[in-house]
Order: structure tokens, then C-alpha cells, then sequence
């Protein structure tokens, strides 16, 4: 039945074995060519990110790089817009807080 049937089935994608990141600690299963945010969100995870001002929490808004909603820390670098970095094996995402630099000196 056509239901059954996946958007890669649909389009014949072959996007080859999936991989392990992290998010906060927790595995996250990604697959080649994915966006971190696509990882995230195929993991139900919807924000990774937290505002300077009240710690709301955010996500991928717009998806495309331009509103810096889905800012997060990767492997240690904090502003990488999740909607945009490539997920690649053993990838470190976590949660950011504010501006993503509080354990910097200023």
C-alpha cells in the first residue's frame, strides 16, 4: 500500500547506513546528508537552545539559515546554526544558553 511507503522510498534515496551524534548526552541517530536539526528533530528533540533573556527555549524556525533560531554548541562551538551543519558521525550537540559564550572570559 502507498502509505507504507517512506519519503525516501517515494524518491528512491539510498542515503546509506545511519550514524550516532549526541545531544546533551543522549545518542541521537542521524543519517547521511541530514541537517543537525533534522537529526534533532527526527529525535523529537525541538529545542536546543535557550534565550539570553527569560531562558526560553528555541529551535529550527525558519530552517534555511537566516533567523539564528537554531543556534546550538557542536563539538564545542557555540552559534553553529543547527539548521544548516551537516550531521557527521560522533558530532557533540548541546544545549546553548543566551549568547553561547557564559564560560568565556570577557
Amino acid at each position: 500500500m502507498a502509505r507504507d511507503r517512506t519519503p525516501a522510498d517515494l524518491v528512491g534515496a539510498d542515503p546509506g547506513p545511519p550514524f550516532e551524534i549526541t545531544f546533551d548526552g543522549r545518542t541521537v541517530t542521524a543519517l547521511p546528508g541530514q541537517s543537525l536539526a533534522a537529526a534533532l528533530w527526527g529525535a523529537g528533540i525541538l529545542a536546543w537552545r535557550t534565550t539570553r533573556n527569560g531562558g526560553r527555549p528555541r529551535g529550527a524556525f525558519c530552517g534555511i539559515g537566516q533567523c539564528y533560531d537554531c543556534l546550538a554548541t557542536v563539538n564545542g562551538e557555540p552559534n553553529r546554526r543547527a539548521c544548516l551543519v551537516p550531521a557527521r558521525p560522533g558530532d557533540a550537540i548541546t544545549t546553548q544558553e543566551g549568547h553561547g559564550h557564559a564560560g568565556l572570559a570577557v
